[in-house]
């Protein structure tokens, strides 16, 4: 396995994974920081990733979404119970292209397209029928053909300058493998770490 391209061994992590994993995979962990500062951490689903870096997609009216607005740095973490394994993420974050958040929300089921409208995701709701008539209104004003994607819809990627592959050994020698660069235009410095 190339130890030196970190998006490979990622890629081939990932492999083994979706053959493994009971469900989802492609889980991960992102964490943000809040206004006051305060660590903030939920699942959401990788969507893509490449070696410009890792895409997942939210509403950034949410909470996540204007933590890394105003911020633009998140952390992540792939457990895959199954392999024994973990990969962790640290790193600078964009927004997608608007073409590519185009083109995924339309590769959606329609009733999540539809929910995307409907949900006001991390504000306070009244009881869960107010959910449920946002979704029958979204559903009626779109009854047939193409759901747009509402604009606060958007796609993230995280672009890392750390990334460690963790591996579950005998006598929890654990190894680590870190991937690290102080930005972007860096190549990556590679070291084990004591477990």
């Amino acid at each position: 396995m190339d130890t030196i391209d970190p998006f490979a061994r990622f890629s081939a992590w990932l492999g083994e994974a979706e053959a493994s994993e009971p469900n989802d995979p492609n889980a991960m962990a992102l964490s943000t920081v809040d206004a006051d500062g305060m660590p903030d951490v939920r699942m959401v689903l990788l969507k893509g990733h490449d070696q410009a870096g890792f895409v997942f997609y939210t509403n950034r009216e949410s909470a996540k979404g204007r933590e890394l607005d105003a911020s633009w740095k998140a952390a992540a973490n792939f457990h895959w119970k199954s392999l024994r394994r973990q990969v962790r993420i640290r790193g600078l974050v964009e927004e997608v292209t608007q073409s590519e958040s185009d083109a995924y929300f339309q590769s959606r089921p329609r009733d999540s397209r539809i929910g995307a409208w409907a949900s006001q995701q991390s504000r306070p709701m009244e009881g869960r029928f107010a959910l449920e008539k946002a979704v029958a209104l979204y559903a009626a004003k779109y009854p047939i053909g193409e759901v747009p994607r509402p604009p606060y819809w958007i796609g993230y990627r995280i672009r890392p300058l750390y990334i460690e592959f963790w591996k579950d050994m005998p006598f929890r020698l654990h190894e680590r493998l870190v991937f690290r660069r102080s930005s972007l235009d860096q190549a990556w410095r590679v070291e084990h770490l004591f477990p």
